[in-house]
Formats: structure tokens, sequence, C-alpha cells
């Protein structure tokens, strides 16, 4: 018969997302986690095969507390972007996880298609920047983008210690930054339109 497992799975995957909340996933080993159970690493191995497999448990349980955090931004009156100021206040309360989710190498390249599916997964970006700001879909594409980088860089700064916002703050910057965007491409499309070539408008 297979050892009893002293531990739960629930019971030990609270504890390893305990500690990498605290202190980052480089902290999470069988020994550290052990220390924190008040037992030895055996325990751990009678519910997970390896701590790969621990891991991903830990990622998942990170991405449900970033999915209330988006879940909240949504409910806001200019949903695509509560989503970028949820996204922020993330980063600022729970920096370690957020290093974690968005500050690690992804398994798969980032493209601009795969973060506008992404955003579409939480708020149609047609319902969020077409529709009400008269874009097509390239340009409300690339403004997507822009903002997306702009929210990330404060996003970063914040958990490097070089800001802190409050909620008020990130809104007034996230406002400032998307009018002056979508006034530049607006322009820009205009003088097209009147010039007739992209080639030729020089901008």
């Amino acid at each position: 018969m297979p050892p009893k497992a002293k531990f739960t799975k629930e019971e030990i995957v609270d504890a390893a997302f305990a500690l990498v909340r605290e202190e980052g996933m480089d902290a999470l080993t069988a020994r550290e986690l052990g220390n924190r159970l008040g037992s030895s690493a055996r325990p751990i191995f009678t519910v997970f095969t390896n701590m790969e497999e621990l891991k991903d448990e830990v990622v998942k349980k990170a991405i449900e507390l970033d999915s209330q955090y988006t879940a909240r931004g949504l409910q806001e009156e200019i949903p695509f972007k509560g989503v970028g100021k949820a996204y922020i206040m993330f980063a600022q309360d729970e920096p370690q996880l957020f290093r974690l989710l968005f500050m690690s190498k992804p398994k798969e390249s980032l493209t601009v298609p795969s973060m506008v599916e992404s955003f579409n997964e939480v708020c149609n970006i047609s319902d969020a920047i077409e529709g009400p700001y008269g874009m097509d879909k390239d340009d409300a594409a690339r403004l997507f983008q822009h903002m997306w980088i702009y929210t990330h860089g404060i996003a970063t700064m914040c958990i490097n210690g070089l800001c802190t916002y409050t909620p008020e703050e990130i809104s007034d910057r996230l406002t400032e930054v998307f009018v002056a965007l979508l006034a530049q491409m607006k322009a820009k499309k205009r003088s097209e339109l009147k010039c007739g070539s992209k080639s030729t408008c020089g901008l």
C-alpha cells in the first residue's frame, strides 16, 4: 500500500502558494516547504509526483487571484480602463505573483495578435475600442498594444519600488495616455484619407 498522505493536496498547495506569495517561486523548494509544514519533504511526494507538478498548481492559484482583480476591473464604467487599473493594482498588491505571471519568460512567444486574443478572452476589443471610438480592427489592436506597454511599464515600476499610485492616480494617467494616443491616431487617419496614400503623408 502507498504511504498515507500526512497533508492534503489543498494544504500543500496553500502552503506553497503562501511561500511563493511572500518570497517568489525561486524560494519554493521541497525542503523549505517541508519546514513551512513542520515536516520533512517526504509527505509532499505522497501527493505530488515532483515539484514541477506542485509549481503548476501554484501558478493556477496565482492566475485565479489575478482573475479576481480582472473581474473587478470589468465591472467599472469603462471596462478597458478597468482591466488596466486592475493589472497595476495586482502588481502593487502582489509583487511576487505579478513577477511569476507577467515577468517570467513565457512558454510561447508574445505577439500583438496573441496579446489581443488574450485580452479578448476577458473584454472584447471590438466592444471596448473599435465600436466606442470608431476605429478599425488594426488601429484598435495598435492602440491596445500601446496601452498595454504603458500599463505594464507602470506595473513593473511599482513592484521595483520606483512609484506607488492610488487607484485615482492610475485612472488619471491611463486616461491621459489613451486620449493622447487616440487623438494622434485619428489625426493620422484623417491625414491619410486627405492625401490618399500612407506612403506620401509624411507621418
